[in-house]
């Protein structure tokens, strides 16, 4: 696995950088001992909530008390959602990121998703970052919460 590319939706690239996290973000995805293919999701996950766990991130974190919705991982004002999943979960994710920024939980949210290329070897329809930009302009003014989208291969 490999960090490919950053979208930034509503500044939030400038977010993370003056939290000199940005580049730590980007350097969870640089573990070439995991191979991206059927089955992967499991060691990418795994991998990825480890390097947030030694960074004191708080994992599977309910977004509300009296219900199951959780996020992958919080620290402080961020937010973080790792998906590999069908394409159908990605709305639900950048849903449940919408409502920390609006209920002023979070200032920003990072979106790990595989690229195109990556999604097409993990399965079918599978979730993938040019798709979710393309997505996050469309709703430009309906998904307001700064994310930062992080493409991996």
């Amino acid at each position: 696995m490999k960090f490919n590319y950053i979208y930034s939706h509503h500044n939030a690239e400038a977010e993370w950088t003056r939290r000199e996290l940005q580049e730590w973000l980007s350097d969870i995805f640089e573990a070439p001992q995991i191979k991206i293919g059927p089955g992967c999701t499991a060691e990418i996950r795994e991998h990825v909530q480890k390097e947030l766990g030694k960074e004191g991130w708080a994992l599977n974190v309910k977004i509300e008390q009296s219900l199951g919705l959780t996020v992958s991982a919080m620290r402080e004002d961020l937010a973080f959602q790792l998906q590999m999943g069908n394409m159908s979960r990605a709305p639900y994710d950048l849903l449940k990121l919408q409502y920390l920024y609006q209920a002023e939980r979070i200032e920003a949210a990072a979106f790990a998703v595989p690229t195109k290329e990556a999604a097409e070897l993990i399965g079918s329809n599978i979730v993938n970052a040019e798709r979710i930009c393309n997505e996050l302009e469309l709703f430009n003014r309906i998904i307001t919460v700064p994310i930062l989208v992080l493409a991996f291969a």
